[in-house]
């Protein structure tokens, strides 16, 4: 089982990027995949979900993002994408991806997440 997650960078304010996170040794849409963030010194920080296809494959998304990412799934390609746009400097964190199979009321913590991307920095600046 494994995570690859890419496609951070440095990018302006107001700009856009998009993260992959590639699966392999699994199918992408039977877990649970979500994405967090992190800033030297902090706690990792919940971003996004996605939820697994028995689920519904509903998509929730943290206060300080709703509106400006997106999250979404190919399962052809098994790979998950947040597309994240009108980026501010306070988006500035790695990002890594994590499959679980949380209940709804768990998504946001980190603990029931057994596999982790490792990680892909994006960095908000002009």
């Amino acid at each position: 089982v494994q995570l690859q997650a890419s496609g951070g960078g440095l990018v302006q304010p107001g700009g856009a990027l998009r993260l992959s996170c590639a699966a392999s040794g699994f199918t992408l849409d039977d877990y649970t995949i979500s994405w967090f963030r992190q800033v030297p010194g902090n706690e990792r920080e919940w971003v996004s979900t996605i939820r697994n296809r028995g689920s519904g494959s509903r998509i929730y998304y943290a206060d300080s993002v709703k509106g400006r990412f997106t999250l979404s799934r190919d399962t052809v390609k098994n790979t998950a994408y947040l597309q994240m746009t009108s980026l501010k400097p306070e988006d500035t964190a790695t990002y890594f991806c994590a499959r679980g199979r949380p209940p709804l009321g768990s998504i946001r913590d980190r603990a029931v997440y057994t596999y982790w991307g490792q990680g892909t920095l994006v960095t908000v600046s002009s």
